[in-house]
């Protein structure tokens, strides 16, 4: 069976031109990081912090020793909150 051939349609011609497309700039920002110099200063000061935690809590053979049981978990813990305010705080504008 013969298939009929079909014109194809004219353009539609319009009565403004398409603008060439504009080359844009190359970006001449620098790199914006997350986290500057401060941030992970802080983050290595909080893991010095809760490694010292974790070695007071080893310390002698006295379980019921007040430096194991109440002074190096708040040392962990405040390591902990030192990582989190690392992480949490903001760059300093430049």
């Amino acid at each position: 069976m013969a298939q009929k051939q079909f014109k194809p349609a004219t353009p539609v011609k319009t009565t403004t031109q398409a603008k060439p497309p504009v080359a844009k700039a190359p970006d001449t920002h620098s790199l914006h990081f997350i986290f500057d110099k401060g941030n992970y200063r802080l983050l290595i000061i909080a893991i010095a912090i809760v490694a010292l935690g974790f070695i007071l809590m080893s310390g002698t053979t006295d379980i019921y020793s007040t430096t194991k049981i109440v002074i190096a978990p708040l040392v962990v813990l405040g390591g902990f909150a030192v990582g989190f305010f690392a992480i949490f705080k903001k760059p300093e504008a430049k």
